[in-house]
């Protein structure tokens, strides 16, 4: 089982957020016991810009077993295909293109997404297994 990580479960460990931290912890320690854990290359860039030296978001991620990996031709495909479907369903311009390349990346080159934003990838990547902390109701 590969586990694709969203910045923003980083994010809730990392500034921290205390309505979130210790849920999203324990969901990243759950999900790294049933398999592996990956972020894509964007997610990457989201987290270096929380880290003073590079060498630290990668002796951070290497702390947490988790690899980074490029995204392929084929998840650049993806993402394209659900922006289009969410411009013509008449969705705004605020969500950023990387939002769908993150969930492209989880759909295409992993098993399931670990994240709080369930309502966007639910909707948009509805093949995508998605596992939220915040969520009871998580979709497996």
């Amino acid at each position: 089982m590969i586990t694709a990580i969203d910045t923003n479960i980083f994010l809730d460990i990392l500034l921290p957020n205390e309505a979130f931290c210790d849920l999203s912890a324990q969901a990243l320690e759950q999900a790294a016991g049933a398999g592996s854990l990956v972020v894509c290359d964007l997610v990457y860039a989201e987290l270096c810009v929380h880290f003073a030296k590079q060498k630290e978001c990668d002796e951070f991620l290497a702390a947490s077993e988790v690899r980074v990996e490029p995204l392929t031709r084929a998840t650049h495909f993806v993402a394209s295909r659900a922006w289009r479907m969410y411009r013509e369903q008449g969705g705004s311009r605020t969500r950023i293109l990387a939002d769908f390349l993150i969930g492209a990346h989880a759909q295409a080159q992993a098993s399931r997404l670990l994240s709080r934003d369930r309502g966007f990838y639910r909707k948009l990547f509805p093949k995508l297994a998605l596992l939220d902390p915040s969520d009871r109701t998580v979709r497996h």
